[in-house]
């Protein structure tokens, strides 16, 4: 049966556990063969009965499933319901809430919001490529609008005007020759040339075109780049020189958090971000949902976050389950 193009045929197609079994194995086994994720054998069986393998190799983990070594692993969830919710994720252009997405799966929010979490680790693909061509570099504040704020939480939350409060991000854009432009996204401490520049050298190529806005932070870079400045407060676009690309963009990422995620911790946002990038370098008419979807699919491997990482309980990050 040829794999899932729509939501519907999706949710039939994985509600069959074989199915799910099948497009698991051959994204993560290419080549056919069943390998132990604990010695790597290819010496292994199919328990059907338990819809586990068993590895004939000497360790004391002989039977494993196909969570194993993926962000599914430990997670009583069933796959059926992690790949729908995956589809959901990859393919709802402003995402999806953990509270809707717990009504949809019948899970509590609480395991929803973890659930989330993982996908979005498994959509962060962290390219060495670099940039190159015409490129576009901006920052953006995110964080929440004092105007939709319960009195107390202003008082506690805002305490100026700006970017005070607000977490920086920054953005560099790559414009498509087709078209079809690609971006990166980054929380950084602060808007001061070290973290403007660093991030600009570690992800364009030399001699690329560079256009920003009239930050003094910029000043340096035209030693490494063709850069050009666009002085908003006189014009926004002079022929190629202008942050549209990007401006653009700052705007589908604030409408997706504030009207469907309402409220993001500082500390969470950088996946966020992984996640509105996923789905805006694998928009157009050359990757349609099922594709975006099996590309994601083929990332969970070899990666897996705990609980106590997404919670800070490692000393990793900090935060509560808000719902986001």
């Amino acid at each position: 049966m040829a794999l899932p193009t729509t939501l519907q045929e999706a949710v039939v197609y994985f509600a069959d556990p074989k199915n799910c079994n099948e497009f698991l194995a051959g994204l993560r086994w290419p080549d056919g063969k069943p390998r132990c994720p604990q010695c790597g054998s290819d010496k292994v069986t199919y328990l059907a009965s338990v819809n586990r393998y068993k590895c004939y190799g000497k360790h004391s983990k002989a039977q494993f499933s196909f969570k194993v070594g993926t962000i599914f692993e430990d997670s009583p969830i069933s796959l059926d319901k992690w790949l729908y919710a995956m589809w959901l994720i990859v393919n709802c252009k402003n995402g999806i809430s953990s509270c809707e997405m717990a009504r949809d799966l019948g899970i509590t929010q609480k395991s929803a919001w973890f659930l989330d979490h993982r996908i979005r680790f498994a959509l962060f693909n962290g390219s060495f490529d670099k940039m190159s061509g015409h490129v576009e570099a901006d920052e953006t504040f995110i964080g929440g609008k004092a105007r939709n704020m319960h009195v107390a939480q202003k008082q506690l939350r805002v305490t100026g005007t700006g970017g005070k409060d607000k977490v920086p991000v920054m953005g560099i854009l790559e414009r498509g020759k087709d078209g079809k432009s690609r971006v990166r996204t980054a929380v950084i401490p602060n808007r001061k040339k070290k973290a403007i520049q660093a991030e600009v050298r570690n992800h364009v190529e030399a001699g690329s075109a560079l256009y920003t806005d009239f930050l003094l932070s910029y000043e340096g870079l035209a030693g490494d780049y063709a850069h050009k400045v666009v002085d908003h407060a006189v014009e926004y676009v002079r022929g190629n020189v202008h942050t549209n690309g990007l401006k653009k963009y700052w705007s589908l990422l604030k409408r997706t958090i504030s009207g469907t995620y309402v409220s993001v911790e500082p500390w969470h946002l950088f996946r966020y971000l992984d996640e509105q990038a996923y789905r805006f370098n694998n928009r157009g008419k050359d990757m349609n949902d099922s594709e975006r979807f099996k590309l994601a699919a083929s990332q969970v491997m070899g990666k897996r976050l705990t609980w106590n990482q997404v919670t800070g309980k490692d000393g990793e990050d900090q935060t509560s389950a808000s719902a986001n």
